[in-house]
Protein backbone atom coordinates (compact mmCIF):
# COMPACT_ATOMS: atom_id res chain seq x y z
CA UNK A 1 0.00 0.00 0.00
CA UNK A 2 2.83 2.37 0.88
CA UNK A 3 4.55 1.70 -2.46
CA UNK A 4 1.36 2.62 -4.32
CA UNK A 5 1.18 5.90 -2.39
CA UNK A 6 4.78 6.73 -3.33
CA UNK A 7 4.08 5.93 -7.00
CA UNK A 8 0.94 8.13 -6.95
CA UNK A 9 2.93 10.91 -5.32
CA UNK A 10 5.62 10.70 -8.01
CA UNK A 11 3.01 10.70 -10.78
CA UNK A 12 1.30 13.70 -9.23
CA UNK A 13 4.59 15.63 -8.95
CA UNK A 14 5.52 14.73 -12.52
CA UNK A 15 2.15 15.98 -13.80
CA UNK A 16 2.39 19.18 -11.77
CA UNK A 17 5.93 19.79 -13.04
CA UNK A 18 4.77 19.26 -16.63
CA UNK A 19 1.81 21.56 -16.13
CA UNK A 20 3.99 24.33 -14.71
CA UNK A 21 6.97 23.81 -17.02
CA UNK A 22 5.04 24.43 -20.24
CA UNK A 23 4.08 28.05 -19.47
CA UNK A 24 7.51 28.75 -17.96
CA UNK A 25 9.26 27.40 -21.06
CA UNK A 26 6.98 29.55 -23.22
CA UNK A 27 7.73 32.61 -21.10
CA UNK A 28 11.48 31.92 -21.23
CA UNK A 29 11.28 31.41 -24.99
CA UNK A 30 9.42 34.66 -25.48
CA UNK A 31 11.81 36.59 -23.24
CA UNK A 32 14.89 35.18 -24.97
CA UNK A 33 13.38 35.78 -28.40
CA UNK A 34 12.50 39.35 -27.44
CA UNK A 35 15.95 39.97 -26.01
CA UNK A 36 17.62 38.54 -29.13
CA UNK A 37 15.39 40.61 -31.39
CA UNK A 38 15.69 43.77 -29.31
CA UNK A 39 19.48 43.52 -28.96
CA UNK A 40 20.08 43.30 -32.70
CA UNK A 41 17.36 45.65 -33.92
CA UNK A 42 17.79 48.35 -31.27
CA UNK A 43 21.57 48.32 -31.63
CA UNK A 44 21.18 48.77 -35.39
CA UNK A 45 18.69 51.59 -34.83
CA UNK A 46 21.08 53.40 -32.47
CA UNK A 47 23.93 52.83 -34.93
CA UNK A 48 21.89 54.65 -37.58
CA UNK A 49 21.16 57.41 -35.08
CA UNK A 50 24.89 57.50 -34.31
CA UNK A 51 25.59 58.80 -37.81
CA UNK A 52 24.55 62.26 -36.67
CA UNK A 53 27.70 64.43 -36.41
CA UNK A 54 27.53 65.07 -32.66
CA UNK A 55 26.72 61.48 -31.81
CA UNK A 56 29.41 60.23 -34.20
CA UNK A 57 32.01 62.15 -32.19
CA UNK A 58 30.67 60.78 -28.91
CA UNK A 59 30.66 57.21 -30.26
CA UNK A 60 34.19 57.67 -31.55
CA UNK A 61 35.35 58.77 -28.09
CA UNK A 62 33.53 55.84 -26.48
CA UNK A 63 35.15 53.38 -28.91
CA UNK A 64 38.61 54.72 -27.91
CA UNK A 65 37.89 54.57 -24.16
CA UNK A 66 40.10 52.64 -21.77
CA UNK A 67 38.82 49.29 -20.47
CA UNK A 68 37.83 50.80 -17.11
CA UNK A 69 35.88 53.62 -18.72
CA UNK A 70 34.29 51.18 -21.18
CA UNK A 71 33.17 48.97 -18.29
CA UNK A 72 31.73 51.96 -16.45
CA UNK A 73 29.88 53.09 -19.56
CA UNK A 74 28.54 49.59 -20.16
CA UNK A 75 27.13 49.44 -16.62
CA UNK A 76 25.63 52.94 -16.92
CA UNK A 77 22.29 51.89 -18.52
CA UNK A 78 21.66 49.41 -15.72
CA UNK A 79 22.36 51.93 -12.98
CA UNK A 80 20.78 54.87 -14.79
CA UNK A 81 17.48 53.11 -15.35
CA UNK A 82 17.20 51.67 -11.84
CA UNK A 83 15.43 54.79 -10.46
CA UNK A 84 13.05 54.73 -13.44
CA UNK A 85 12.17 51.10 -12.77
CA UNK A 86 11.69 51.83 -9.07
CA UNK A 87 9.36 54.71 -9.99
CA UNK A 88 7.42 52.28 -12.18
CA UNK A 89 7.03 49.88 -9.26
CA UNK A 90 5.80 52.81 -7.16
CA UNK A 91 3.25 53.64 -9.87
CA UNK A 92 2.06 50.04 -9.87
CA UNK A 93 1.78 49.99 -6.08
CA UNK A 94 -0.35 53.15 -6.20
CA UNK A 95 -2.84 51.63 -8.60
CA UNK A 96 -1.41 52.77 -11.95
CA UNK A 97 -0.53 49.29 -13.19
CA UNK A 98 -0.75 50.02 -16.91
CA UNK A 99 1.36 53.16 -16.66
CA UNK A 100 3.90 51.39 -14.44
CA UNK A 101 4.20 48.44 -16.83
CA UNK A 102 4.55 50.84 -19.76
CA UNK A 103 7.38 52.67 -17.97
CA UNK A 104 9.12 49.35 -17.24
CA UNK A 105 8.75 48.27 -20.87
CA UNK A 106 10.14 51.56 -22.20
CA UNK A 107 13.00 51.45 -19.68
CA UNK A 108 13.79 47.89 -20.78
CA UNK A 109 13.79 48.89 -24.44
CA UNK A 110 15.95 51.96 -23.83
CA UNK A 111 18.35 50.07 -21.56
CA UNK A 112 18.70 47.22 -24.03
CA UNK A 113 19.30 49.64 -26.92
CA UNK A 114 21.98 51.62 -25.08
CA UNK A 115 23.67 48.50 -23.64
CA UNK A 116 23.72 46.81 -27.05
CA UNK A 117 25.24 49.85 -28.73
CA UNK A 118 27.80 50.39 -25.97
CA UNK A 119 28.77 46.72 -26.11
CA UNK A 120 29.23 46.97 -29.85
CA UNK A 121 31.44 50.03 -29.45
CA UNK A 122 33.52 48.76 -26.50
CA UNK A 123 33.60 44.98 -26.92
CA UNK A 124 37.38 44.86 -27.43
CA UNK A 125 38.03 46.90 -24.28
CA UNK A 126 35.48 44.94 -22.24
CA UNK A 127 37.03 41.63 -23.24
CA UNK A 128 40.39 42.85 -22.00
CA UNK A 129 38.96 42.97 -18.44
CA UNK A 130 39.63 39.45 -17.16
CA UNK A 131 36.63 38.94 -14.92
CA UNK A 132 34.28 40.48 -17.50
CA UNK A 133 35.61 38.20 -20.26
CA UNK A 134 35.16 35.16 -17.99
CA UNK A 135 31.65 36.27 -16.99
CA UNK A 136 30.80 36.87 -20.64
CA UNK A 137 32.02 33.40 -21.64
CA UNK A 138 30.07 31.86 -18.75
CA UNK A 139 26.96 33.78 -19.84
CA UNK A 140 27.40 32.66 -23.45
CA UNK A 141 27.74 29.00 -22.35
CA UNK A 142 24.63 29.35 -20.17
CA UNK A 143 22.75 30.99 -23.05
CA UNK A 144 23.78 28.16 -25.38
CA UNK A 145 22.59 25.62 -22.80
CA UNK A 146 19.23 27.39 -22.42
CA UNK A 147 18.84 27.73 -26.19
CA UNK A 148 19.62 24.05 -26.61
CA UNK A 149 16.98 23.09 -24.06
CA UNK A 150 14.40 25.50 -25.44
CA UNK A 151 15.05 24.74 -29.11
CA UNK A 152 13.55 21.30 -28.64
CA UNK A 153 10.29 22.66 -27.21
CA UNK A 154 7.24 23.49 -29.28
CA UNK A 155 6.87 26.80 -27.46
CA UNK A 156 10.34 27.91 -28.52
CA UNK A 157 9.78 26.88 -32.11
CA UNK A 158 6.51 28.83 -32.22
CA UNK A 159 8.15 31.91 -30.67
CA UNK A 160 11.06 31.66 -33.11
CA UNK A 161 8.70 31.46 -36.09
CA UNK A 162 6.85 34.51 -34.75
CA UNK A 163 10.14 36.38 -34.36
CA UNK A 164 11.17 35.56 -37.93
CA UNK A 165 7.82 36.77 -39.26
CA UNK A 166 8.17 39.97 -37.24
CA UNK A 167 11.72 40.59 -38.47
CA UNK A 168 10.69 39.98 -42.07
CA UNK A 169 7.70 42.29 -41.82
CA UNK A 170 9.78 45.06 -40.24
CA UNK A 171 12.40 44.93 -42.98
CA UNK A 172 9.90 44.74 -45.82
CA UNK A 173 8.34 48.01 -46.93
CA UNK A 174 4.70 48.20 -45.94
CA UNK A 175 1.86 48.80 -48.37
CA UNK A 176 1.51 52.31 -46.95
CA UNK A 177 5.17 53.18 -47.58
CA UNK A 178 4.99 51.76 -51.11
CA UNK A 179 1.85 53.79 -51.73
CA UNK A 180 3.57 56.88 -50.36
CA UNK A 181 6.57 56.42 -52.64
CA UNK A 182 4.32 55.84 -55.63
CA UNK A 183 2.31 59.00 -54.89
CA UNK A 184 5.54 60.94 -54.37
CA UNK A 185 6.89 59.79 -57.75
CA UNK A 186 3.61 60.75 -59.42
CA UNK A 187 3.68 64.14 -57.73
CA UNK A 188 7.25 64.71 -58.89
CA UNK A 189 6.24 63.70 -62.42
CA UNK A 190 3.30 66.12 -62.40
CA UNK A 191 5.50 68.99 -61.18
CA UNK A 192 7.86 68.65 -64.17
Amino acid sequence: MNEMHVADSKTWRWRLRRLLTGPLVLLAALLLAFEEFAWDELSAWLARLGRLPVLRQIESAIARASPGVALSLFLLPVLGLLPVKLAAVLLISRGHAVLGLLVILLAKLLGTAVAARLFGLTRKQLMSVGWFARAYQLFMRFKAYVYGRLAASRAWQAAHRLLNVLRTSLRRPSAWSRLGRRLSRQWQHLRK
